[in-house]
């Protein structure tokens, strides 16, 4: 297709990328050796360098390969953002290992899920999650396990304050009894590292075309499905977000490192490029371990200048609610991103009047690296559409047939450039791409004069909750093992803070049936933001004459 979109490109950003890299771990090589005496991340008020990152990433990456393991066995990270997870994913990386990053909030069923279906051979978990790998480890093939105290990088007196606080005061970490045995062994992170010093580093042979990550997404069926990701895909994103924040860049003074606000999970795909691009410039990230705490996010702000900041309409919304976050000084920010979830015209303006910001749509999903399409970043005005497709991408409108529509019409949004994936594991692929090779979005979207997309719905009936992806199916199997269920339906429904929200409808099998049976059997297998926030007890579900149920009229019901 005819990438006329271009045209409408800022000044200085190129239609094409040329990326003088072909791996990550060139990436990493060259720019912590470049950029070795800057600040690397700062979390809970301790900071590194690139050279102390480079250092600690070798020394995890030689203790990996003395496990003895074969290359592109894989590794899990299942941590919220903290010192420790990205010298382990760059040590993984260089390692010549995959790594595939784990929500930390999982439930036991859904973590047993992941790591059987990725054959994760060894598995870096921070200690408040032990408990619920614990109680599944024996049913996945896991060996090495690493255990890692909140406090393990925040120095000696400060980490073991840290950690004492986490066990006594808050008393965040949830009693465990996980240790070697037969079946696996359990290694402390601190351990680790010591016995790293005496270990020799082999640099890996690298390929563009070497798988790199197994990422997860929400899945159709009820589960997540893993998607295998490249080299060429982490490494074309890297510089197709490079290339589009020039603008940005030109407009920072040389003797400046711009700072990166790191509050989205690393283990979500957006976070985790963002911080990739952060490193190939020699950034620095803040990162925000609990962004849920607005009060303690705002003193982090507050502490030193930021440059970037990257969030979900949820953040920007609890932001602008809070007086305190207007004291702030934002005369050093240059960009402001949303991603995950649309942006709400009201929060987009509460943002620009309290901050003087415009907040800037992009679009892209796991499976496109985040990458997709973006409003120009020297925008100066929230669109209400999601912008241009990014240099390298080619975005094409279709209808149910595959057919190409015209500019105007609405139809499914389909993808495709080095940096989308070109299969995901252990499914089949053919209903996911076009025959020409784009990957169907799912999205319901139309295309501009200018190239701009507006999206309008999902062609599925996927719920996003606070940018998180929820799938109707995985909910209704949980819901459905109860005895007094006879059948139910979930549909998102429209919510203030969230975005959407999970909205249950449940036709009983026996009376007896309550509310609070139904929300502890989803606490106690679906992560938090899954669970329905809404239950209805109704006598029959909405069909169609064949019996499918009809989802659509529930969501107008609820409206």
């Amino acid at each position: 297709m005819d990438k006329f979109w271009t045209q409408g490109y800022p000044a200085g950003v190129n239609a094409q990328i040329d990326p003088p890299h072909s791996t990550v771990i060139d990436i990493v090589e060259n720019k912590l050796t470049e950029f070795a005496d800057r600040e690397f991340s700062s979390n809970m008020g301790v900071s590194y360098t690139y050279t102390q990152i480079d250092k600690m990433s070798l020394m995890i990456a030689a203790w990996i390969q003395n496990l003895g393991l074969a290359k592109g066995s894989v590794i899990g990270i299942m941590m919220p953002n903290v010192h420790q997870y990205l010298p382990v994913v760059l040590g993984v990386i260089r390692a010549g290992m995959v790594t595939t990053l784990i929500n930390p909030l999982y439930s036991p069923r859904e973590l047993r899920h992941q790591l059987v279906d990725s054959d994760t051979s060894a598995l870096f978990i921070l200690e408040p999650f032990c408990k619920t790998l614990e109680k599944i480890i024996d049913n996945t093939p896991v060996k090495t396990v690493v255990i890692s105290k909140i406090g393990d990088m925040l120095g000696t007196a400060k980490g073991t304050i840290v950690n004492l606080a986490a066990n006594y005061i808050k008393k965040a970490i949830p009693s465990y009894e996980l240790s070697s045995n037969d079946s696996y062994s359990v290694t402390r992170y601190k351990s680790m590292l010591k016995q790293a010093k005496n270990l020799t580093y082999s640099r890996p042979t690298a390929r563009a075309d070497d798988l790199l990550m197994l990422q997860y997404t929400g899945g159709t069926t009820g589960v997540a499905k893993g998607i295998l990701i490249n080299n060429k895909n982490v490494v074309t994103a890297t510089y197709q977000f490079g290339e589009w924040f020039k603008p940005v860049y030109a407009d920072i003074a040389d003797n400046v490192q711009m700072n990166t606000i790191v509050a989205l999970p690393l283990y979500h795909i957006y976070a985790f490029i963002c911080s990739i691009v952060g490193l190939s410039v020699g950034q620095h990230l803040t990162l925000v371990t609990n962004p849920r705490d607005i009060p303690s996010f705002i003193k982090i702000l507050a502490k030193r200048p930021f440059h970037f900041l990257p969030g979900v309409n949820t953040l920007f919304q609890a932001f602008v609610m809070n007086p305190d976050f207007k004291k702030l000084d934002f005369s050093e920010c240059k960009l402001t991103v949303v991603g995950g979830m649309a942006a709400t015209p009201e929060t987009a303006r509460r943002w620009l009047e309290v901050t003087g910001l415009p907040i800037l749509e992009g679009w892209g999903m796991s499976e496109t690296l985040g990458v997709g399409t973006a409003n120009p970043f020297d925008g100066t005005k929230y669109t209400g559409n999601v912008g241009l497709p990014l240099p390298g991408v080619d975005i094409s409108i279709r209808d149910d047939k595959g057919d190409i529509l015209e500019l105007g019409e609405v139809g499914e949004m389909c993808i495709k450039g080095d940096n989308v994936i070109s299969s995901y594991h252990n499914i089949d692929n053919d209903q996911f791409f076009t025959a020409d090779g784009y990957l169907k979005t799912g999205d319901i979207a139309s295309m501009d004069e200018q190239g701009a997309i507006k999206i309008y719905d999902r062609k599925k009936d996927m719920i996003i909750v606070s940018g998180f992806n929820v799938y109707p199916n995985e909910v209704e199997n949980v819901i459905e093992t109860h005895f007094k269920v006879a059948e139910c339906s979930v549909v998102g429904i429209p919510d203030a803070l969230q975005g959407e929200s999970v909205k249950a409808y449940i036709v009983k099998a026996d009376q007896s049936l309550n509310e609070e049976e139904i929300k502890a059997l989803c606490q106690e297998n679906l992560a938090g933001y899954k669970c329905p926030r809404h239950i209805e007890f109704i006598d029959e579900l909405s069909k169609s004459t064949v019996g499918k149920i009809l989802r659509h009229k529930l969501r107008a019901s609820a409206a």
